[in-house]
This record gives structure tokens, sequence and C-alpha cells, in this order.
């Protein structure tokens, strides 16, 4: 039988699953992602009779957490995550920590076991009594909010503050320990009025902060008297809907508008205000502009290593404005508060009539070595197969690309779609992450969404291609396979002097093995770009998964500034001091 949260009626006492699932949904959770367990099973029935709140079950906790931070990046809702305790419970940490670091509002409801065997040898027992360790000690440095629940009662104090937390600046991932016995308990349903808020002054409150008015006064005086800007935008601008406050923004400063790796979306790609990807993984048009201007406005971004990488001494020469809710990472003056808010703020103060756009030269891939005349016949360079993607993509869709070498190519060369996001989990670069937050995001809007990884990427957390299966989302994965941690070995070749066999596989036909193991799911290998389209082109007709396997070789170099003092001829090198090998792990 399934209860719907309407028959939750006031003043009837219900199980707190049964009120927490409530609670989901009446706060908009459509999702519930996670793997079950004994000491969360009680948490999945009561979503199961919930009826407003599917449970998605993932083959693997960190997918699920990615499932969560997926569905949040591209709805701006709270994504959700429920997991067992013990080893359940700590494959949660490397995905929330990536939540924590990307400012992605996740809650994560985590099982434990029952209050009376704590301390006294329960399997699982992490309370951190009689030599366990406590379960609270490790999620709270990846949280903005953690808690045990103690009593059933307590969760009506305890859940609103968790979703608080999460979403509040900075946002990021909330915890609560649900010892089993808790769960089963039963609590009076509170009214409305009856559920407290946070109290004032409580971090976690969420509430925006008044701009400060000379920090306004401030960042508006140096953008009125800066005669060329350039603009670096950051994810912070998706995660507030800010993308039209932004482009009025640069319509009237008339600037160039560089965007983060993981920003590719937050300004159109093909506007001729479009500069580039800013860092390791950018266009050198950004720093030629960077250097023309006379003032660099932050919109959104703190401006980290990986987005700033090769870019730090024409920065040290410009003036530098910022605006966003944290600090960033260079000098400058910063307006901290609210994105929209301070966007809206700053443009007001600024004449209504546009400016022209100073000519540039526009985001052009850098030029990089090819694969070795040998291997071009057996493989795809990553260039024309990113190509191929482009043809194929819609422009509603949503892409998420993975780490290493297929990220710094699609980074580099594909455009975002107009009306899609354009994700790069560059929080902690975790591999694999784009297998369940690409779920995560297709289950939540319905919009075809492609994963872009590498064959590292998929022997770690690929399996969640059963997933998709299972709940026929609309997720095209598109593995660059070159048989290699490839990013590694070319690390292995230029800074330790030679390549070593572990980081080089055995040849896998990752098409043939995914086609035999989901005989339902279209799994194709495509032997160039043009069937790499056609295969593309097929998968988006359809409603389910597609999966398409290209062939690439390990020996060709992305587009990644730590690798292009290697491979520039030595007569290219003037001014190589400036650009000296960056490291970024």
């Amino acid at each position: 039988m399934t209860t719907t949260t309407s028959e939750l009626r006031e003043g009837e006492p219900v199980r707190v699953v049964d009120h927490l699932a409530g609670e989901l949904a009446r706060i908009g959770v459509t999702h519930v992602f996670g793997v079950g367990g004994a000491n969360i099973e009680d948490l999945y029935d009561a979503v199961h009779r919930c009826g407003a709140v599917r449970g998605v079950v993932a083959k693997h906790e960190f997918s699920a957490v990615t499932m969560a931070d997926g569905y949040a990046r591209t709805t701006r809702r709270l994504g959700v995550v429920a997991a067992t305790s013990g080893g359940g419970a700590m494959n949660l940490v490397p995905g929330l920590a990536e939540a924590y670091a990307s400012r992605v509002p996740v809650l994560a409801l985590v099982g434990q076991p029952p209050t009376g065997q704590e301390g006294h040898g329960a399997f699982q027992d992490s309370s951190g009594k009689a030599g366990s360790f406590d379960a609270r000690e490790v999620f709270a440095p990846v949280s903005r909010f953690c808690a045990r629940v103690d009593d059933a009662d307590s969760l009506i104090e305890l859940l609103p503050r968790a979703v608080a937390a999460a979403q509040a600046d900075p946002r990021g991932p909330a915890v609560l320990l649900l010892p089993k016995d808790v769960q089963q308990a039963r609590i009076q349903v509170p009214g409305r009025d009856a559920v407290p808020a946070p109290a004032p002054g409580d971090p976690t409150t969420g509430s925006a902060a008044r701009l400060d008015t000379a920090a306004v006064s401030a960042v508006s005086d140096a953008l009125r008297g800066a005669a060329r800007v350039l603009v670096v935008a950051g994810e912070d601008v998706a995660a507030a809907d800010a993308r039209e406050d932004l482009a009025e923004l640069a319509r009237r400063l008339g600037a160039w508008v560089a965007v983060t790796p993981d920003a590719k979306d937050v300004f159109d790609n093909r506007d001729p205000r479009f500069a580039g990807v800013a860092g390791v993984m950018g266009h050198a048009n950004v720093e030629d502009c960077l250097r023309r201007a006379d003032l660099c406005l932050l919109v959104g971004t703190r401006l980290p290593l990986l987005a700033r990488g090769g870019l730090d001494r024409a920065l040290a020469a410009t003036k530098v404005v910022c605006l966003g809710p944290e600090p960033p990472f260079v000098a400058g003056t910063a307006l901290v508060g609210n994105l929209r808010s301070g966007l809206r703020a700053v443009t007001a103060r600024l004449p209504s009539h546009p400016r022209p756009c100073p000519p540039h030269a526009g985001p052009f891939p850098t030029p990089m070595p090819g694969p070795p005349v040998q291997a071009r016949e057996r493989t795809v360079p990553q260039a024309q197969a990113v190509a191929a993607v482009e043809a194929a993509l819609p422009q509603d869709a949503h892409v998420f690309v993975d780490a290493g070498n297929t990220g710094a190519g699609a980074v580099h060369l594909l455009p975002a779609p107009r009306h899609g996001r354009f994700v790069v989990a560059v929080g902690m670069g975790g591999m694999g992450y784009t297998f369940g937050a690409g779920i995560g995001a297709a289950l939540a809007t319905g919009r075809r969404t492609y994963v872009l990884a590498g064959d590292g990427a998929f022997f770690m957390h690929g399996m969640e291609v059963h997933t998709a299966v299972e709940y026929d989302a609309p997720v095209t994965f598109v593995i660059f396979n070159n048989n290699a941690h490839a990013m590694c070995a070319l690390r292995e070749e230029f800074l330790q002097g030679g390549v070593r066999s572990d980081d080089v596989f055995a040849r896998t036909d990752l098409a043939a093995g995914v086609a035999a193991a989901f005989p339902s799911l279209r799994a194709t290998g495509a032997a160039d770009a043009a069937q790499l389209r056609t295969a593309l082109l097929r998968g988006n007709a359809g409603d389910g998964p597609a999966f398409v396997a290209v062939d690439c070789d390990p020996r060709e170099i992305p587009p990644f500034l730590p690798f292009q003092s290697f491979t520039e001829a030595p007569e290219s090198k003037e001014g190589s001091d400036e650009r000296a090998v960056i490291h970024v792990g």
C-alpha cells in the first residue's frame, strides 16, 4: 500500500522515516539516490510508501552521491542520498567531498546501528563508543552540517537545519546520522507552524546578508572607469541562476567574457564576446585579453589554480574586482554576498546603453601534436571525436565531462550546449564522477544527457550503466578508450623520465563487453568520427540509454597547459619562463 504525503495528518503518530519522506516531498525533492542495507531499509520503505519521491538504487554509494550531485546541479534543488552504515556510509565520503569543494547542496541520510547496541560490539558501530570510530568526525570535514539524530523528536528540529545548511552560502552537503531504532520510532506529525526555524544568527539560516554599500560603489566605480574589461565567470553563475544577469552586465560593459573550466555553460560559447576557457585547459586568447584589459572582473568564481593556471603574472599586473559569495584566491576588491543581488546592484549603476566589445582573436583551439602516424589508422584523434560529439549534441542536452585527458580535450574543444549544463567536477577531480552524475541529471530533468569519460573512469564506476538501463535513463555514455591511465602515463614520460607499464593496459573492447552484459542497451564501437556521430544520433532518437566507445591513442597529448612546455618547438619557447611547468596534482 502506498501512503501519500497528504495522508500524514497533523497530530497523527507516524514513523520518523514516514515524516522524513513526506518532508522531502514537501520541499520539492523528487528522487532519493542510494544503496540499501539493513540500517537504512526503513527509509527506503517509507520512500516507497510515500509515492511522491522516487527511490533510485545505484551500484555504489559514491555514484549515489554523484547522482544526487548531478540532480542538484541541473535542477538547482536539493540532492538527496541515502546509505546504510559501515562500508556503505564510508563510501559516501569522496562524493560528499566533491559536493563540499564544488558547493553543491546535497543531503546525506546515513543509517546507523540501533542506539541500544552502540558501544556493545554492534556490527558497523560508528558511534565513537567503546573504541569504535565516530562517524560525526568522519563526515564533519566534508559537510556544512552534521548531526546524529539521537531521538525521534530531535529530527523535527535537525532536518530543517540540515536542509538550510546545505542550501546556504557556501552551499554543500549536510549529513544526518539515523540510528535504526530512531527511524522506526513514532512521532506526532507537527503542524507547519510548529516546525522550528533555525535560530537567529545560526550560520545555517541561508538568509542572504545585505550587500555592503561601500563595496557596491567601489566595484561600480572601478567598472565605469575601465575602458577594457575581461569578465571571468564561474560555476556559481549557474548555481545562482544568474546567466541573464551576467549577459546584461557584459553587454553594458562591452566586456570580453571567459569562463572557468567548470562553467562553460554560464555564457553563450558562440557569442562574439566569448573569449574562451581560462586556466590550464583553456584558450590562449584569454591570456591575451587579460593583458589588454584595464580590469578583470571575477563573477561567481574564486579563481582556483585550474582556472588561473598560466594567468598569474597577467593577473598581478591587472586590477581585479570580484562578485560572489566568497572572496577570491587572488588579490582584488571583493563584493561578497548573494551573486544575483550583487550583479544587479552593480549593473544598475552602469550606463544602460551597451558598449561595443573590442576585437579579439576568439577561443581558437591550442594546436597540439596528434597521435603517432602508426596509430592513426587504428584510433580516432581526440579533436575529431569531440567534433563528432559537437555535431550530434542536442542544444538542450546536459554534458558531464570526467577527469583526465578526456576532460581536458572536451573542456577545450567542445562548445557548451545553449540550453543545458556543461559540468566538470573539479572540486576533487574524482574519476568516474560522471556516470552517476549524468544519470541523476537525466532522471531529474528527462533530458538527453551526455557522459564523456575515459576508459580509466569507466573501469572505476562505469557499471552504473546498469542503473541507467534499469531506470531507462536517457543517458548517452561516450567512452574515449585509450587503454591507459593516459594522463598519468604522459606525466611519467614528461616529468619522470619514461612511461611505466602499469598505466598502460591491454586492449579492451568495451562496446562488445557492455553489449554482451546488457542486451537491451544500444552499445556501439565507433572506428572513426563518422561512425561515432551516427551512433550518437541514433542514441538521441531513442528514449533510454546508449553507449558508444571510440578507440583513442594514449600517446596523444591533450590541450593541457602543464604539458605544453614539453611539446613546443625550441624556437617557439620565447618567454617560456612565464609559461613554466604548472603543477596541478
